[in-house]
């Protein structure tokens, strides 16, 4: 699993902006031509996010993410890759790699 991780989106230029969603266009048709990458999609901003705990027996929620950072979760891509060697090179050549971040974890296997 990619994450792809950055600024709240109102916080970035509209030229970086459109000029990151028009290269990562093209990256999703590279990686969907190669196979590798089997979902993928954009998040809507952390505003918009709940948190949920249950703690006592007792489901607690409360508006927005549970930790304050200043990166968050954009999006994510889940990809079938080889090997983690794969899965980094994949990642590496997403266009947000180049100036944010993007973390690979792998799935956990039944």
């Amino acid at each position: 699993m990619m994450l792809i991780c950055g600024p709240e989106h109102d916080e970035v230029p509209a030229d970086v902006m459109a000029r990151l969603q028009a290269d990562t266009g093209e990256w999703v048709k590279e990686m969907d031509g190669r196979g590798v990458r089997l979902l993928g999609d954009r998040l809507h901003p952390v505003a918009t996010a709940t948190t949920v705990r249950v703690r006592d027996g007792e489901t607690l929620l409360s508006d927005g993410p549970f930790a304050e950072t200043k990166e968050q979760i954009l999006g994510f891509d889940l990809i079938e890759c080889a090997d983690l060697e794969e899965a980094l090179e994949v990642a590496s050549r997403h266009p947000v790699a180049g100036v944010w971040t993007i973390e690979v974890r792998p799935v956990w296997e039944e």
